[in-house]
């Protein structure tokens, strides 16, 4: 029998500039991840032979390259341990959203395996073993809203406000790689601080570049747009608005058009496999 569910939560980006871009090819970003108390739920049923197995695969996704396979052999190694899982993925989050769907779930596999295998690593451990998955991995596995800088592995505690969202998922994926190697992306953004966030200096400087070569995801942002302030998270393609309570996000929701996807969610400033780690101590 499997232990119960361990969450996988969306995030968002509640801004997004490039500084700089750096010799080796990645860019300087800021940026302030924020959790939802939706997302992904992974199962797991730990062995003693060592094996994993994985069931719920991301579409067109190896199984060798699935970050929650990666991340379980990557705990493997680093621990020595002779144990294994049988993996069970409920896969919620889109692909290509922006939401963080696969590097929660590894950074979940860490923390969750980490415990359950009893292999012991502190929590900074994990999120230095997230890094070698994904710049995203280690805000997860840490578990509470940060400001972020360098290539997002750089964080500060931070406590923005918790409103209710709206998000929605307009029916299209868009590449990470291809919106920062695009020419026209903003790469010089003047370094901010929190205060300049919260007076509202911010932009997500990957808008521009999605909007230009994703029409529905500039035709969701102006839809949105007519009912509150909307932005895209991370590299898109869902957007976003927040609302003082869920009752509006929830009016607005039922207007949505047909041919988009959404929901709404709370915004959170720890996460919900924070919650599911203390309620297994």
């Amino acid at each position: 029998m499997s232990t119960p569910g361990w969450p996988a939560p969306a995030k968002l980006n509640l801004f997004l500039h490039i500084t700089a871009r750096r010799a080796d090819g990645m860019h300087a970003l800021q940026t302030l991840f924020q959790f939802l108390d939706v997302g992904d739920t992974l199962y797991f049923e730990p062995r003693e032979d060592g094996r994993l197995s994985l069931q719920g695969r991301v579409a067109g996704v190896a199984e060798e390259e699935n970050l929650v396979m990666r991340a379980a052999r990557c705990l493997q190694a680093e621990t020595g341990t002779r144990l294994g899982a049988n993996i069970r993925l409920e896969k919620r989050l889109p692909a290509g959203g922006g939401l963080g769907g696969g590097s929660s779930d590894a950074a979940t596999t860490l923390v969750a395996l980490n415990r359950l295998w009893r292999t012991s690593l502190s929590v900074d451990e994990l999120a230095r073993l997230g890094l070698t998955l994904g710049a995203d991995v280690p805000v997860f596995v840490q578990g509470k809203a940060a400001w972020a800088e360098g290539v997002g592995e750089k964080f500060t505690a931070a406590s923005p406000p918790e409103p209710w969202y709206l998000l929605v998922v307009p029916d299209c994926e868009v590449s990470t790689a291809a919106v920062f190697s695009a020419p026209e992306l903003t790469r010089d953004c003047q370094p901010i601080t929190i205060r300049d966030f919260l007076s509202g200096q911010t932009t997500n400087v990957c808008e521009a570049v999605v909007r230009k070569h994703y029409p529905a995801v500039d035709k969701a942002l102006k839809w949105l747009g007519q009912f509150a302030p909307a932005r895209m998270t991370g590299t898109g393609s869902c957007v976003f608005a927040a609302f003082e309570n869920k009752a509006q996000a929830a009016e607005i929701l039922r207007k949505i058009p047909a041919e988009w996807q959404g929901f709404v969610a709370k915004g959170c400033n720890r996460s919900p496999l924070l919650e599911r780690l203390a309620a297994e101590s």
